[in-house]
């Protein structure tokens, strides 16, 4: 399912996407790293006039590359998002609706999705360049001694990104290993078991097993027997 959304997003925007549905943002999202989030936290804590309104918006974690002459942006593919976990729930309670990255996000992130209905987005690794055509154009907004770390304001025209959790907790990553992984992959519940295997030794297995333990025994064995000589 593809879905188009213009930001800044309703709470009646969000709520009706689902891990796997395919979305298309158009209008602003701006862009903060770990670095930024940090010092944004910290200037709304100390009175300081926030840069934008995060009612609704989107965050994307990226940190662009310089723009080539006639283009608005370089090459800007998402950062890993587990870096900005820390920082995610106070950004969500004062109105970020979409988070867009790459990577799973804690429990507690998706407890906060939860709570405050909002969607963590993925956007596709490897494809920065491509990513950038969709953006028309780019500002900093904060922070610009930070550099590509700086908080910027894009204005986008259907931006790709894939919906990974939504607003009921449910999470892409866990529901793929339930549908898509062999049974020995395949979590007991529906919670973050991780890809654990279950190792299960068969015959022909623990035969090979023995053979490759013997093998590694002989070097000792013939120094024992050398020595008795």
């Amino acid at each position: 399912m593809i879905v188009k959304i213009t930001t800044p997003a309703s709470e009646k925007d969000v709520s009706k996407l689902r891990i796997g549905d395919k979305v298309l943002i158009s209008g602003e999202i701006y862009t903060a790293r770990d670095a930024a989030h940090k010092r944004l936290l910290e200037d709304i804590d100390s009175g300081k006039p926030v840069p934008f309104d995060l009612k609704g918006c989107a965050i994307y974690y990226v940190g662009p590359s310089p723009a080539k002459p006639g283009q608005a942006i370089g090459s800007c593919g998402p950062t890993t998002s587990g870096r900005m976990d820390p920082y995610t729930g106070r950004i969500l309670q004062l109105g970020a609706k979409i988070l867009i990255g790459k990577g799973n996000r804690s429990p507690a992130v998706i407890d906060a999705l939860k709570k405050y209905k909002a969607v963590y987005l993925g956007a596709t690794g490897g494809a920065a360049a491509l990513l950038a055509k969709c953006v028309r154009k780019a500002e900093v907004v904060a922070y610009p001694d930070l550099g590509a770390e700086s908080i910027q304001r894009l204005t986008v025209v259907d931006f790709p990104a894939t919906v990974i959790n939504d607003v009921t907790g449910a999470d892409l990553y866990i529901e793929g290993i339930i549908r898509y992984a062999a049974p020995e992959y395949r979590p007991a519940r529906r919670e973050k078991a991780g890809l654990r295997k279950i190792r299960k030794a068969t015959p022909a297995k623990e035969k090979v097993r023995k053979a490759k333990a013997k093998k590694r025994e002989m070097p000792a064995r013939r120094r024992a027997a050398k020595g008795r000589r």
